[in-house]
């Protein structure tokens, strides 16, 4: 069997990779191979000079007898104590982020039908695998909360009716917590799918903590998910761009384990980061160890939201959750503030923390930010507090109260994703371009969910949003051809 199984006297309180990788990098080596900088950490290189010499020594390539090469290596171990420990049948290391597994998802897909019945506020990474796979996509629109301008989940109803009507799709993929930290009810929408006849695939790259304490909402494979990629980098600990997907044991597992191994060897990098992956097996453990330090950080996370509630100024936009039929839990290490409410726009807010009291936030919109605080992580309250607090407004000389603005409906689809991704294009000016099938994928980003996918027809609400996203402090919108989107790629 493939299966990660967990070796015979393991305990997850070791990293078994990571311990291996270390005893090897202090043996020594003349390293006449990759990486170039030879592994020499005794040098005076901008590298050592900038990471320390244990991680130049460590900077391993794959393939090293009797550590990820060979029967029964420390990597089978690590691979076998995470799938133990987020309750899944069988766990693949990513270095390429969340990003990754969302493309073996959509890859692996077509196997099992024409059509991916998918979240429309998925994260883009999903419409690129789109693209990798030619399957066709079905939308199902999540909640909207007008109010805040963001996308929370899907129900259940509406999944089984968006499956209704394609008796042959592939998969369901759902979104689940949304950045705002939103839980979707996963057992209700794992069983619509499963009685549909296909598996549920959940894009949990903001819940890679879920489960590791009793705080916390429960994660999506314990509540039946068939297929979870897990940004374990975010909230769990680990380096950037290093993530995991889980398989979990629902009635699909056997029919995918295949799939997914074969896609992931074929986006997997032949030179994946031995420092990456050594790190997933160092959250993994720091996660089943530290159930006090996480429930400190829920602690942390608590008290930031009660001063916030205390002092009136702003709103805790999870206050709100209960108004919407797919939300069933918030993410408690999640802090996501109307700072509307308080006189000043997020992308302003957000840039003020940064540039006047050295705060960084997750994410900003036009109406909130969002802080995260990591699972294990204690930041300073007060600190968080006080800059927050000391944030222009209208009545101090601020820049005036900030002006709404609503998340676009998304244009008709007129081709699958890849048809128009692969077609003859031209660029054309913003305005020339509404009415015209989009070739690319545009995202405000972060979040990165799409506001246009290749296929779409261009709306001029939709090119507003992003032009005003655009030119907002810290705005970026992935995959625009200029910073400002005054100009888009269009299907010729």
């Amino acid at each position: 069997m493939n299966s990660n199984t967990s070796p015979r006297g393991a305990t997850q309180l070791r990293a078994p990779y990571a311990e291996a990788l270390r005893r090897h990098a202090g043996r020594g080596w003349l390293r006449l191979n990759v990486p170039g900088h030879a592994g020499d950490g005794a040098g005076s290189s901008p590298l050592v000079e900038t990471f320390g010499p244990d991680a130049v020594r460590m900077d391993f390539p794959p393939l090293l007898d009797g550590i990820d090469l060979g029967k029964d290596t420390p990597m089978d171990h690590a691979l076998a104590l995470a799938a133990e420990a987020w309750g899944a049948r069988r766990t693949w290391f990513l270095t390429n982020g969340a990003s990754q597994g969302n493309q073996i998802a959509s890859l692996v897909a077509p196997a099992l039908g024409d059509t991916l019945v998918v979240q429309r506020s998925v994260h883009s990474s999903v419409i690129d695998g789109l693209v990798l796979s030619g399957l066709k996509a079905a939308f199902v629109q999540p909640s909207l909360d007008a109010e805040q301008g963001i996308a929370h989940g899907v129900t259940a109803a509406d999944l089984a009716e968006a499956l209704a009507r394609h008796p042959g799709a592939a998969a369901a993929y759902v979104v689940s917590p949304s950045y705002f930290g939103a839980v979707a009810d996963i057992r209700a929408l794992a069983d619509v799918a499963h009685a549909a006849g296909v598996p549920l695939i959940v894009d949990e790259a903001w819940g890679s903590h879920f489960g590791f304490h009793p705080t916390l909402p429960a994660g999506a494979l314990s509540q039946g998910a068939d297929l979870v990629t897990s940004s374990t980098h975010k909230l769990a600990g680990s380096l950037t761009q290093s993530a995991m997907l889980h398989l979990g044991h629902g009635p699909f597992a056997d029919r995918l384990e295949p799939l997914v191994d074969r896609a992931f060897r074929l986006v997997q990098s032949t030179s994946a980061s031995a420092l990456l992956m050594a790190s997933l097996d160092l959250a993994r453990m720091a996660l089943v160890a530290g159930r006090d330090a996480v429930g400190g950080s829920v602690e942390t996370a608590d008290k930031m939201r009660g001063r916030i509630r205390a002092l009136g100024r702003f709103a805790v936009v999870s206050d709100t959750f209960d108004r919407f039929p797919d939300i069933v839990a918030a993410d408690p290490l999640r802090i996501a503030i109307d700072t509307r409410a308080g006189g000043i726009a997020g992308h302003e807010a957000r840039r003020r923390l940064h540039r006047d009291h050295q705060v960084m936030v997750e994410v900003a919109t036009d109406s909130a930010v969002v802080a995260v605080v990591g699972a294990g992580a204690a930041p300073d309250c007060d600190r968080f507090i006080e800059a927050l607090h000391t944030l222009p407004s209208p009545a101090d000389g601020g820049s005036g109260g900030p002006v709404r603005l609503s998340l676009p409906q998304p244009g008709p689809a007129r081709l699958t994703a890849r048809e128009a991704f692969l077609s003859p294009a031209r660029v054309l000016p913003a305005a020339a371009a509404v009415g015209r099938i989009s070739a690319d994928t545009l995202a405000a980003y972060p979040p990165g969910i799409p506001n246009i996918l290749p296929g779409e027809v261009i709306t001029a609400e939709t090119v507003r949003f992003l032009q005003h996203t655009a030119t907002a402090p810290n705005g970026h919108v992935r995959g625009a051809l200029d910073p400002g989107v005054t100009r888009l790629r269009v299907v010729a």
